[in-house]
């Protein structure tokens, strides 16, 4: 063989290993975007999955835009193919999974439910309201509708328990703006409402952060455990690289850092996350069974 010839594939085949390896000449990688659902707000989202992107990116050798997406517009966006993989709560991945058919990818670790969080009732210390019978004509706090552990699984609770959201509670109501789970809880605190819906998880974090001290409050019920906030992808997207997106998730440990304007982040630590699992689609039956029953998105009929 001529050495020019030697040359041109010993030069192919580096080109090969190095898109197998993520490593690509910049300029040549592929280009997606990743929805991710804002929680509290834009700035926040911004924040703390940028790092998680980066890695993303190097790992997979793909070019991933961020893009935040607010809850109520996202499974439309999703449908509209504004983005190939998203990043939502698990009540929005269901109502993509039902319109859109996402592929399940892997779901958050946070907590001490780890990949499954669950939503509480609570009220004031003190209030007198102990049980679900008490919150009959009582005002209350929900958290945005398509919260599954700050509405469906209070409201899937209160029915449950012979309370019916609509008829036996005298006022709800849901806040306006951002960080609405925290609005539940001072609402409640400050006695602006008898009653809240408060995602357990939310509770775990005010009071480990001190702005809550959880003596203050009273559990009135918790509901059944249900999966967090999951990474979904499109249908149709080649196989190979959705596996290697749920791999780099699964595998992805609090030692790994990146760089990220200018500064070396811990990956996990910035995106706020514990780790991620791999669920199966018939984990998320809970759910499914709590918004039939709330006459909820995806299975609400009219």
């Amino acid at each position: 063989m001529k050495s020019g010839s030697r040359l041109f594939t010993l030069l192919a085949v580096l080109f090969l290993l190095l898109l197998q390896t993520g490593c690509q000449p910049e300029g040549t990688r592929p280009k997606m975007r990743i929805g991710y659902m804002n929680c509290n707000n834009e700035a926040e989202t911004l924040k703390r999955f940028h790092p998680l992107t980066v890695y993303l990116s190097q790992k997979l050798g793909v070019d991933f835009e961020l893009v935040p997406v607010d809850t109520q517009d996202f499974a439309e966006r999703f449908a509209a193919g504004e983005f190939e993989f998203t990043h939502t709560n698990s009540l929005v991945y269901l109502i993509m999974r039902e319109e859109s058919q996402v592929q399940l990818l892997a779901t958050e670790k946070r907590g001490r439910y780890g990949s499954h969080t669950s939503g509480s009732i609570i009220a004031r210390k003190g209030s007198g309201i102990k049980t679900l019978a008490d919150l009959k004509g009582k005002r209350m706090l929900f958290g945005p509708q398509l919260a599954p552990s700050g509405f469906l699984a209070q409201y899937d609770t209160l029915l449950q328990g012979g309370i019916d959201p609509e008829t036996d509670i005298a006022y709800y109501a849901i806040p306006s703006g951002s960080f609405k789970h925290e609005k539940v809880v001072y609402g409640v605190y400050f006695g602006q409402y008898d009653v809240g819906a408060a995602p357990s998880l939310d509770l775990e974090l005010m009071t480990g952060d001190g702005k809550i001290d959880a003596d203050d409050f009273n559990i009135i019920a918790e509901s059944p455990i249900i999966p967090y906030c999951t990474f979904g992808a499109r249908k149709g997207l080649a196989p190979a690289l959705v596996e290697n997106f749920r791999k780099a998730l699964v595998e992805l440990t609090e030692k790994e850092v990146v760089t990220y304007a200018g500064e070396e982040l811990k990956v996990l630590a910035s995106a706020w996350v514990d780790g991620f699992e791999t669920l199966e689609d018939s984990d998320y039956d809970q759910l499914r069974a709590m918004a039939k029953r709330a006459n909820m998105p995806p299975y609400q009929e009219f």
